[in-house]
């Protein structure tokens, strides 16, 4: 059985910790063949079900379904080697990620397209850890980005005898004017204030004043 290369290498590299399972899909007859692995992808016991393309397609995410029964309906028609990551829920109500490689078969004497052969590769150990490694260097993105604008705040807050809020509309209110992102602007003001004496003077000529509230 055959399966394009290039696809399964991609998939593989999202990590070892899945499981790979083999099919067939005779498109005359519309009937499958599954192995014990993709069997157990799909959260049943090998030879509990008949798998059908009505089962096929019953599992898979409802965001994702259309487009994977266009992905099978085009490699039906040309046979030419494909691939998809999608997501599927499970006979046990677990909602797993797969990516499914797979090409056509063609009929040596009509040539054609007469199956699907490929494999189903269970990837979602590995696609969450990818999203909780994102997850992890947004958070020490933001802060990073924070450190400066709490500081800054402080600094604000003690030279102009302001609390915390109102040194804070200070910083935005300046990001407004500039046209320059807050954390730059915090960045400036701590950078003033370890290179000059922080003084209220110091601090205003770098800011520009809060917009007025507007009373309702």
């Amino acid at each position: 059985m055959t399966a394009e290369p290039m696809a399964i290498e991609r998939a593989l590299t999202l990590g070892s910790n899945h499981v790979v399972g083999r099919y067939r899909y005779e498109i005359a007859t519309q009937r499958w063949w599954w192995s014990d692995e993709t069997f157990q992808i799909h959260g049943f016991e090998p030879g509990e079900v008949v798998p059908t393309t009505t089962l096929v397609l019953a599992h898979k995410h409802p965001e994702d379904r259309t487009r994977v029964s266009q992905v099978l309906a085009n490699a039906a028609v040309t046979g030419e080697p494909f691939s998809s990551v999608h997501r599927i829920m499970d006979a046990r109500g677990r909602e797993r990620t797969l990516t499914v490689v797979g090409q056509g078969r063609r009929d040596p004497n009509t040539k054609q397209v007469c199956e699907l052969v490929g494999y189903f590769i269970d990837v979602t150990s590995a696609v969450k850890a990818r999203a909780g490694e994102a997850a992890n260097a947004s958070i020490r993105a933001a802060a990073v980005t924070r450190a400066p604008i709490e500081q800054a705040k402080g600094i604000i807050a003690f030279a102009m005898g302001i609390d915390a809020e109102s040194a804070f509309e200070h910083l935005r209110t300046t990001s407004n004017v500039t046209n320059v992102a807050v954390r730059d602007v915090a960045r400036q003001v701590v950078e003033m204030a370890t290179t000059n004496s922080c003084s209220a003077a110091n601090v205003i000529a770098v800011l520009a004043p809060p917009a007025p509230s507007t009373t309702r």
